[in-house]
């Protein structure tokens, strides 16, 4: 399918969503354990009930956005930032139930604004900023005692700062493992988001280079229509002068180069009605595997190869809406081969699961490193003539378009593969109009 930017946006929230369900889990554990070491190791009294209520409501809120996850339900950066608010709200209570700023844990309102500035646009960041900001101001003034004043002796008062001391570095230690493990996780998604950005221009940079490609042929089809039918007239005159129909080899040459104008003449209007129509109309019903074995045997008449060998592996046939456009695909690849090994060309049809498959091989010297890096993109070619490596980067492109791709490998006992790959959903009439 064709990338579009607002379908990258969707992949990467997609991705940070099920980041933000992992570190929630994360916060669940460690809160269950923070509350059993102070209830039962350190002696310090706390709400339970009130605690354990906010984990169970963390817990149902990633039940929930799991489902909304796996339903295919779109995510959007204004899901994201209520995600963190509700991460932020329960945060806040927990704090306020167990000492308010004074508990060492309340730095963990850092991890939330940092969270915020890597997954979030601009407003809502500065808007989870403001909140953290206002949550930490009202956690100083207002906030549940945990039943213990700071003694007044000396002993007492270290220890209990001791266990402040203890509480920060663990609260330092568990948002720094944090941080590098999500940020990183995050930072590599927003990677992967740029490249796929980068493909997209490129694909736009190529269909744009076709239609400029399509609209030059196009031009130069209307212009070479008036000279060839000029060119007509004047061969159909010296058929019929005496002078040339009494030589019979100049006659012989006069009806070549009638059948090769004619030629011509096919070629202009192919593009010509190419360029004009859409792909389906006009087109014919047939079934693959003759169609398939139709250009085959068009393509053996015209090149006519030393060896031609065609293996069908199909085990299935189904109608397809054939035109000049999948023809033409063919072509190009079939000539490609045959260029590189004149003496053998192999084609070979089947079918991997819900795609068509056609390799086409051929006995040359397969292609360059080079060659096989940049497959399918424009001027990349063997042949040391101006505009060659057209017709692989036309192939690949229109298979885009369907659906399908193209791709190149070298054969290890010699020569090279062109695998061809279309969805029989894009082919098929069954598959598209039922039957």
């Amino acid at each position: 399918m064709p990338l579009s930017p607002n379908l990258i946006q969707e992949t990467t929230n997609r991705k940070n969503l099920l980041l933000l369900v992992t570190l929630r889990w994360v916060a669940v554990i460690g809160q269950v354990g923070a509350i059993a070491i102070a209830t039962f190791w350190l002696a310090i009294p706390l709400p339970i009930w009130q605690m354990a209520a906010i984990v169970a409501f963390l817990i149902v809120l990633n039940l929930v956005t799991l489902y909304r996850y796996g339903s295919g339900a779109r995510i959007t950066n204004a899901e994201l930032f209520v995600e963190l608010l509700l991460d932020v709200a329960a945060l806040t209570v927990q704090l306020y139930l167990s000492g308010g700023a004074t508990n060492p844990f309340v730095t963990l309102f850092l991890l939330q604004a940092v969270l915020g500035a890597v997954l979030l646009q601009p407003w809502s960041t500065w808007t989870i900023v403001a909140v953290t900001s206002g949550c930490f101001i009202w956690l100083t003034v207002s906030y549940n005692e945990i039943g213990f004043a700071m003694p007044s002796h000396g002993h007492a008062q270290t220890r209990i700062f001791d266990l402040h001391i203890y509480g920060m570095f663990i609260c330092f230690l568990l948002a720094a493992v944090l941080l590098v493990l999500f940020v990183t996780r995050i930072t590599r998604n927003l990677r992967d988001q740029d490249l796929r950005l980068a493909e997209l221009r490129q694909q736009s940079a190529e269909e744009e280079h076709i239609v400029r490609m399509g609209l030059l042929a196009s031009g130069a089809a209307h212009e070479l229509g008036t000279p060839l039918a000029t060119l007509s007239v004047i061969l159909n005159d010296w058929e019929r002068m005496p002078l040339f129909r009494a030589d019979g080899e100049i006659a012989t040459e006069l009806a070549e180069m009638q059948a090769q104008l004619k030629r011509c003449k096919t070629i202009v209007s192919g593009i010509l009605r190419l360029s004009g129509e859409e792909r389906g109309e006009d087109s014919e019903r047939a079934s693959i595997v003759a169609f398939i074995e139709t250009v085959v045997n068009e393509w053996e008449d015209h090149r006519g190869p030393a060896e031609l060998e065609y293996t069908n592996r199909l085990d299935e046939d189904f109608l397809i809406a054939s035109d000049a456009l999948l023809k033409q695909i063919l072509f190009n690849v079939l000539d490609n081969a045959f260029e590189a090994s004149p003496a053998w060309v192999g084609i070979d049809v089947s079918r991997s699961g819900d795609l068509l498959v056609i390799a086409v091989r051929d006995a040359g010297p397969g292609f360059s490193v080079d060659m096989l890096a940049g497959f399918g993109k424009p001027y990349r070619s063997t042949k040391q003539q101006p505009g060659s490596g057209l017709g692989l980067f036309l192939v690949t492109n229109v298979l885009r378009k369907l659906g399908g791709h193209a791709s190149a490998r070298n054969i290890s006992s010699g020569g090279a593969v062109v695998e061809l790959s279309l969805p029989i959903s894009a082919l098929s009439i069954e598959a598209r109009h039922g039957r």
